[in-house]
């Protein structure tokens, strides 16, 4: 049985969607109220991260060992 489920792949979405999440709220806590950034582009980034980039780092499998113990 695999001990290790994810892959160094997974590992590395994540640690991107890390990333891109505190991106996006430091983005988000920027400026006046009704800033270019706060306003449209830190949800843009936010919604990406939740909807696409978190489940990708969970579903993506990585590549199979060939068979070595």
């Amino acid at each position: 049985m695999d001990s290790n489920v994810f892959s160094a792949r997974n590992f590395r979405i994540l640690g991107l969607s890390v990333a891109l999440l505190v991106l996006g709220y430091i983005l988000l806590g920027q400026g006046p109220v009704y800033n270019h950034l706060s306003w449209t582009v830190a949800p843009l980034i936010l919604v990406f991260v939740y909807c696409v980039l978190l489940p990708l780092s969970i579903i993506v499998k990585g590549k199979k060992d060939s068979g070595k113990k």
